[in-house]
């Protein structure tokens, strides 16, 4: 018998020898069966994956010539979230060590990196608190070399070329409101593209309004990855793969950087001269189209530097400036886009769609129609302007001499005989009158369509506006059946009369309607796209701002954008003939007569329309739209100053001098000679021509973010604006979406080319998100009774 002792260590040979089975066939298993795994598991630990941020795309004018840029800046960025995940202070003695070496003081460098969150003041970080911040740019290469040599002193503090918008200004052209403006990720827009809540960098930027916003996904492009080799301490050693980015496609626009130039230089001298004058005008708005809907330039007054916006940490007295908060109320908010935006009351200018109305409900084109010094409606008195009577008279020369009292009396008679019993009935489905009709068949009441993300609908007082107009103020809102009082002040007045009738289509709203004032409004963009209307013929487009994408790397055309048909005016070819007609006796023997005196109409003949709107408690808007060449119409300018005056004094003049600027008239040198627009540009032969000169390094451009339409889609024009809570009858409304404007990054056609510096952080895309939603509108001004008198 074996001893005891020998059976226990023969035991434990057994557990030894079974032990030592199983870990030889677990070895065996890894070396030869899993290998693979492994493997890759291996080469992960010794390598990371970088994301290359595409460079975002251009934005040109019709010539290819950039209206923004990029230019490259060695920036500091500190991730705030690195650091108090690995100091004890929350990377406050960081902060305190990197800010004198960045030349700013210790409070300067917090601001610049605390969130902007309830309460807090700019400068602070609007965008995730997941992304690096960018606290300095234009920094110096020796000061860059320093924080990533000494990298275990700043901790979370990265140095590396990052993009920035460079706005060149083409011949003086500065759309800042139509090319918008990016700005960080936010949170908001992450959890609303469901995205993951880390891995941005500080250069992940989404377009936030205008052409930015609306072009968004194709500008944005695609981002690449470089995988590198790194050793046990971290270290880069090499690069083993990855994959290009992709730069975003180039957006060539119908803007014409020398026309708009001169639209701009002519809205800001008929400001100066009405300023002069002793008016308080501090908005405006100047568009140019073309008679097949697009834009070839939109100036807004006030314009801003769009660099304000560059690294997303904006002061808050620039942000006062730019909304017309605080003490710069009065700014004119020229973050504002007042060329598609703004709500005027249209004035004279209005009497093309009332003259179509009329003579579409009976009223003959060729008869003769009184103009009294006034009438009377319902009870109360209109004067014509002037109060001159003038006896019978055309419509021709009704239109020539802006007879007011034709118009009123016109207004009237179709007011009684268009279904009375429905204008006091309390309902949003009663019918729209006729008149009315006529002037949303036009474009007015809706949207435009134009591809920008935010616009002001303007206002018809169709019965449906007047029924939710009252159902907004009545008892909320204004609340005018508790304010109104029957011996109040003039408005309040006002409002006691319409919280028992409010909703009542009246016969003075009728006519007064008729001129283009009294509830009426429209954005200077939908007034030039009427008249691009009335000179084409009879088609109203949705106008288009973008003209093509084009692939920066082969020049060739992406996608065209067409603007593309609303509808056919409901007019008669003959009617509109007629009216183009008039219109160019306007210039020469009517309103504007004096404003064109000595302008070469024997070589650019112009017709046009003016109009003054009486606003109660301010001087009158005024408001010029004309077209050219009179019988081929190519053209459309249009120009609408709010606190100004006569049409023909303020808005005229500006009009003309456009037109000067366009055509190279009194010695001025032709923004676009004989009226021609250029054609598509060929950007592949000016990459190949640019390519010749000294190289310039190129950027990683905003990644990713939110967009609002698909270039060229036939985006449907809004319904009928219903009043906000904030109307005050007989003032004059110029609200609209106060998110606007400023600065892009973008890089002309070769831009993806080589030596783009990446940033260590996961890649992610982001999807499309809603761009600026519609403005918020205000009820536009009210029916004051022989006093708005219109020339």
């Amino acid at each position: 018998m074996i001893p005891r002792s020998r059976k226990r260590l023969l035991g434990l040979y057994l557990v030894a020898l079974a032990m030592l089975v199983v870990l030889g066939g677990r070895l065996w298993y890894l070396q030869l069966l899993d290998n693979d795994q492994y493997q890759a598991l291996a080469a992960s630990n010794q390598t990371r994956t970088i994301v290359v941020p595409a460079v975002r795309g251009a934005i040109t004018d019709d010539t290819g010539t950039a209206l923004v840029d990029n230019q490259t800046s060695m920036t500091v960025s500190v991730n705030m979230m690195e650091l108090s995940e690995t100091t004890r202070d929350d990377g406050k003695a960081v902060l305190a060590q990197l800010a004198p070496l960045l030349g700013m003081s210790d409070a300067t460098l917090t601001e610049k990196v605390r969130l902007c969150t309830k309460g807090v003041q700019q400068p602070c970080w609007t965008g995730s608190p997941y992304q690096p911040i960018p606290v300095a740019e234009h920094v110096s290469d020796a000061i860059a070399l320093q924080i990533m040599e000494e990298a275990s002193q700043y901790p979370g503090v990265t140095a590396q070329l990052e993009a920035e918008a460079d706005y060149p200004e083409p011949d003086g052209a500065n759309p800042a409101q139509v090319l918008g403006y990016t700005q960080p990720i936010t949170q908001a827009e992450m959890a609303q593209e469901h995205l993951p809540e880390t891995g941005y960098a500080g250069d992940d930027l989404v377009g936030q309004s205008g052409l930015e916003a609306q072009y968004n996904t194709p500008l944005t492009g695609k981002a690449g990855t470089k995988i590198v080799a790194v050793n046990a301490a971290g270290d880069v050693t090499g690069t083993v793969g990855g994959e290009q980015a992709q730069t975003g496609d180039t957006l060539v626009t119908s803007l014409n950087a020398k026309v708009q130039a001169v639209a701009q230089g002519a809205l800001n001298s008929a400001i100066a001269r009405s300023r002069a004058a002793g008016n308080d005008a501090n908005q405006g708005a100047a568009v140019v189209e073309t008679t097949t809907g697009r834009i070839v330039a939109m100036a807004s007054y006030p314009d801003y530097d769009a660099n304000v916006w560059d690294t997303g940490s904006i002061s808050q007295a620039d942000v006062d400036n730019l909304f017309g908060l605080g003490k710069d109320s009065s700014s004119g908010e020229p973050a504002v886009n007042w060329a598609t935006q703004g709500e005027y009351a249209p004035g004279s200018t209005f009497k093309i769609t009332s003259t179509a109305a009329a003579v579409g409900d009976g009223f003959s084109l060729n008869g003769e129609y009184n103009c009294p010094a006034s009438v009377d409606v319902d009870g109360h008195t209109f004067f014509n302007d002037g109060n001159p009577s003038e006896g019978d008279m055309s419509f021709k020369e009704a239109l020539i001499q802006s007879c007011d009292t034709v118009y009123y009396e016109l207004g009237y008679e179709m007011y009684q005989t268009d279904d009375t019993k429905a204008n006091s009935v309390l309902s949003a489905t009663a019918p729209t009158q006729k008149m009315q009709q006529m002037e949303l068949d036009w474009g007015f009441g809706n949207d435009s369509g134009v591809d920008l993300p935010a616009e002001s609908a303007g206002t018809i007082p169709t019965r449906q506006w007047l029924y939710y107009m009252w159902e907004d103020n009545a008892h909320k809102g204004q609340n005018w059946c508790k304010n109104g009082k029957a011996n109040g002040s003039y408005v309040q007045q006002i409002w006691y009369q319409d919280c028992i009738d409010g909703w009542v289509w009246e016969p003075g709203q009728a006519a007064i309607a008729a001129i283009g004032q009294g509830y009426v409004t429209a954005t200077p963009l939908q007034l030039t796209n009427a008249y691009t209307a009335l000179a084409d013929g009879g088609t109203l487009y949705q106008p288009r701002i973008g003209e093509a994408l084009v692939s920066p790397s082969t020049g060739k055309v992406v996608a065209p954008i067409d603007p593309p048909v609303t509808r056919k005016l409901p007019v008669a070819t003959q009617t509109l003939s007629y009216m183009r007609s008039a219109l160019a006796g306007v210039v020469t023997s009517g309103t504007a007569a004096g404003a064109f005196a000595g302008f070469p109409l024997n070589k650019v003949c112009v017709a046009g329309k003016t109009g003054t709107a009486q606003i109660m408690g301010k001087n009158a808007t005024s408001v010029f739209a004309s077209f050219a060449p009179c019988t081929n119409p190519k053209l459309v300018v249009v120009v609408m100053l709010p606190d100004s005056g006569y049409g023909a004094d303020a808005a005229a003049p500006a009009v003309r001098q456009i037109w000067e600027g366009i055509y190279g008239l009194d010695g001025k040198q032709a923004a676009l000679p004989g009226g021609t627009l250029p054609s598509l540009p060929d950007l592949a032969a000016q990459a190949k021509t640019s390519a010749k000169s000294p190289a310039t390094a190129t950027a990683p451009a905003k990644a990713t973010a939110a967009a609002n339409s698909t270039p060229g889609a036939n985006s449907t024009p809004g319904a009928n604006s219903t009043p906000g809570a904030n109307s005050t009858p007989g003032t004059n409304s110029t609200t609209g979406t106060k998110a606007t404007t400023g600065a892009r990054a973008a890089a002309l056609t070769a831009a993806a080319s080589s030596g783009q510096p990446a940033t260590a952080q996961p890649a992610v895309t982001a999807s499309a998100a809603a761009a600026t939603a519609p403005p918020v509108r205000a009820s536009p001004p009210g029916d004051v009774p022989g006093k708005e008198n219109d020339t």
